[in-house]
C-alpha cells in the first residue's frame, strides 16, 4: 500500500522543485527555454505553495520514497480558472496538479494520488475538473479511466506560448 501524507510547510520549497522540474522534463521540447523559464519562475513559487498548505481551501498530498524523496504530489481545492459558460462552478473543486516522479510511474504511486483526490473533492463537492494539455495522451487516458470526461477548451500560458488544455470533469 501506498502511503500518503499532508504535506506540511516546510515542504513547499521540495514541492516547488518537483513541480518545476516534472513539468521541465515533460515538456521542455515545446517551449523557448525564455518562456519556460518565465512560466516556472511565477507558476509554483515556494510562497505561493507554502500559503496554500497554510490555507483551508487547499491540500496537497504526497508520496515519498522510505529515503524521504517526493515521488509524487497531488493539489486539490477550489475552482481558480474560468470555465466553459455551460459548466456549473459552484459546488465544484479543481485537480490542481498531479505529477509523479519518472521513476515511480507505473508503481500505483499516481493511482494512490488520484484515489485520494477524488474522496478529497467528494467530502467538499459534486463536480471534480482538471486541465490537461491536448497532446498529453497517457494523463488524458489516465483521467478517462477514473470517469472524467471532456467538457471544453482551455487556454493554457507558458511566456508568450498559448497551448490548448482541455477540460475535464468528473460527477462525484
Amino acid at each position: 500500500m501506498t502511503a500518503i501524507q499532508l504535506a506540511k510547510p516546510g515542504d513547499a520549497e521540495a514541492i516547488a522543485a518537483f513541480a518545476n522540474g516534472s513539468f521541465t522534463h515533460t515538456f521542455w521540447h515545446i517551449y523557448d527555454p525564455a518562456d519556460l523559464s518565465t512560466f516556472l519562475a511565477g507558476w509554483n513559487p515556494p510562497d505561493r505553495v507554502r500559503a496554500q498548505i497554510a490555507s483551508d481551501d487547499h491540500d496537497i498530498a504526497l508520496v515519498r520514497s522510505e529515503a524521504g524523496a517526493i515521488l509524487g504530489y497531488i493539489k486539490m481545492g477550489p475552482v481558480d480558472f474560468d470555465l466553459p459558460a455551460e459548466q456549473p462552478a459552484g459546488d465544484a473543486v479543481e485537480l490542481h496538479q498531479l505529477y509523479v516522479a519518472e521513476a515511480a510511474k507505473g508503481t500505483g504511486v499516481a493511482v494512490a494520488l488520484m484515489e485520494w483526490g477524488i474522496a478529497w473533492a467528494r467530502a467538499r463537492a459534486s463536480i471534480l475538473y482538471l486541465t490537461v494539455f491536448t497532446e498529453n495522451d497517457r494523463a488524458q487516458a489516465f483521467y478517462r479511466r477514473y470517469g472524467f470526461y471532456d467538457v471544453g477548451r482551455n487556454e493554457f500560458r507558458v511566456g508568450n506560448h498559448i497551448d490548448e488544455d482541455r477540460f475535464f470533469r468528473l460527477d462525484l
